[in-house]
C-alpha cells in the first residue's frame, strides 16, 4: 500500500520546523570591544569633613551581546593610574594620589589593577538593567549589584551606572570608624561612589 503525501502541508511543515529551530537554537553572539579612549569611570570618596573626586581609567574589557541582551562581559581598572580630580595645588595632589596608591588604600604596587567580571543581567523596563557581578580589588574578590542603563545596536553598546562599594570589603580599611575608635572628625565613610560609563564597539568578524 503506497503512502500518499498531500504536497499542500510541505511548506506548512517546513515552516514548522523552522519555526521551532529559531527558539531552539540561541542567535550567534556578538563580542564587543570596549574603547578605552571613550569609556570613563569617575570616583567619590566621603569623609566628616568633606569629600574628594577623581578619575581612574579603564585599560580594557570585552561585552558579549545576544543581539538584543548584554549577556556577559568584563573589564579592567588601571588603578596605578588614578587621578584626583578636586585638588588644584600640585603638592596637596600628588600627596593624596601617592596616599591612594598606598597600602593604606589601593596597594597599587602589589595590586595595580581592580577589575569587574559580569555574573548577571536582568532587565527591568526598556533599557533599565540590574547588573551583578564580581568586583575585585587588592585580590580580594565580592560579588556587588547595581542598576544599569544599557543601549546598543548592531555596532556600538554604551553601558552607564552609579555604583556604591563598600571599600571595608577589599581590605581598605584607614579611617574606617568599623575597625577603629575615636577617629574623631578625621574619619572616613566606608562606602565609596563611582560613575562608570563603558562605550564598546563591535569586532570585527565577531
Amino acid at each position: 500500500m503506497k503512502t500518499k503525501i498531500n504536497l499542500n502541508y510541505v511548506p506548512l511543515a517546513m515552516a514548522a520546523t523552522f519555526a521551532l529551530l529559531a527558539f531552539v537554537v540561541p542567535p550567534p553572539a556578538s563580542k564587543f570591544k570596549v574603547d578605552t579612549k571613550a569609556s570613563t569611570l569617575t570616583w567619590v570618596g566621603k569623609k566628616i569633613t568633606g569629600q574628594h573626586a577623581g578619575a581612574v581609567p579603564i585599560s580594557a574589557g570585552e561585552l558579549v551581546s545576544d543581539g538584543k541582551l548584554l549577556k556577559e562581559g568584563s573589564f579592567e581598572i588601571d588603578l596605578n593610574a588614578l587621578t584626583v580630580t578636586d585638588i588644584a595645588d600640585r603638592d596637596g595632589n600628588a600627596k593624596l594620589v601617592g596616599h591612594l596608591k598606598s597600602d593604606d588604600f589601593f596597594g597599587t604596587t602589589k595590586f595595580p589593577q581592580a577589575t569587574f567580571v559580569i555574573s548577571s543581567v536582568t532587565p527591568k523596563s526598556g533599557n533599565d538593567f540590574t547588573v551583578k557581578g564580581k568586583l575585585t580589588i587588592k585580590g580580594k574578590t565580592n560579588e556587588i549589584e547595581f542598576p544599569a542603563t544599557i543601549v546598543h545596536d548592531s555596532k556600538k553598546l554604551t553601558a552607564t551606572a552609579k555604583i556604591v562599594v563598600d571599600r571595608t570589603k577589599f581590605d581598605i580599611r584607614y579611617g574606617s570608624k568599623s575597625f577603629f575608635d575615636n577617629l574623631g572628625d578625621k574619619a572616613i565613610y566606608d562606602d565609596f561612589e563611582l560613575d562608570l560609563k563603558l562605550v564598546a564597539a563591535l569586532q570585527t568578524g565577531a
